[in-house]
């Protein structure tokens, strides 16, 4: 069944096609020699994500940051940020140093999977899936590519007659509200298209969930899709800056 994404600020309704997702292992290599053109890559990237979560979550006391201080020789919190930089394969990010991986496929081409240790509905997923276009503009509008990739925020398993309550249209017990979407342009000219959206079930667990959702198409062919879950409970109680962090950390080489 069709899911819906209604726009709030042009108040109409899109159905699309949800598509179920594939379950996808991938196996990480590492290898311990010099330091190859892929490694100088991911250190690029890492510095660049540091970079903007610097300027985004820690602009008074960026000096002090620390990431990945293994030393508390006196006990008290060193990495202030309370933020770890990931490098991956021809992306990096940031993440929450409280959040643990999750060996969880969502969907096809998942890469990396965190999860609050607290919450495990309040987690990240980071998907890499091969891709015949060049830019994230080649899809089309940002509402084409919403349109195109609404599988992210599930389908609705129910089948059968409803009457039109807590919200939902007659015969839905499901829907997402875009509440914001905006392209942005990283300092190499590679375009982002960025959503964030809610969406509600008939079961009204945590009234909901914040979904922030970064994609680009990298030099490497591939489509890169950040897609950041938390509880809509959680997100008013201090999940929303670690959410926020992660989202406008992500960037692809």
């Amino acid at each position: 069944m069709a899911a819906s994404v209604v726009s709030k600020s042009a108040s109409k309704t899109v159905s699309v096609r949800a598509r179920p997702a594939r379950a996808v292992r991938v196996a990480a290599v590492h290898r311990p020699e010099a330091a190859s053109t892929a490694d100088v890559s991911r250190r690029s990237l890492l510095s660049t994500a540091g970079a903007i979560a610097g300027a985004v979550l820690l602009a008074p006391n960026a000096a002090l940051a620390t990431y990945g201080d293994n030393a508390n020789i006196f006990g008290k919190i060193t990495n202030k940020s309370g933020f770890v930089p990931y490098a991956g394969d021809g992306f990096a990010v940031l993440l929450p140093a409280k959040w643990n991986p999750s060996k969880e496929k969502d969907f096809a081409g998942v890469v990396l999977r965190y999860e609050d240790n607290f919450d495990a509905v309040t987690n990240v997923v980071i998907m890499k899936n091969k891709t015949d276009k060049r830019a994230i503009s080649d899809f089309g509008s940002q509402q084409d590519f919403l349109n195109a990739y609404s599988f992210l925020f599930g389908k609705q398993s129910f089948a059968g007659e409803t009457q039109s309550e807590g919200g939902f249209a007659p015969n839905r017990v499901s829907a997402a509200s875009l509440l914001d979407q905006s392209e942005k342009t990283d300092s190499k000219g590679k375009k982002y298209y960025t959503y964030e959206l809610l969406t509600r079930t008939g079961d009204g667990n945590e009234g909901g969930r914040h979904q922030l959702v970064s994609a680009t198409v990298g030099s490497d062919g591939n489509l890169y899709i950040a897609k950041i879950q938390v509880g809509d409970k959680r997100w008013f109680k201090g999940a929303k800056k670690e959410a926020t962090g992660v989202f406008e950390s992500f960037i692809v080489a």
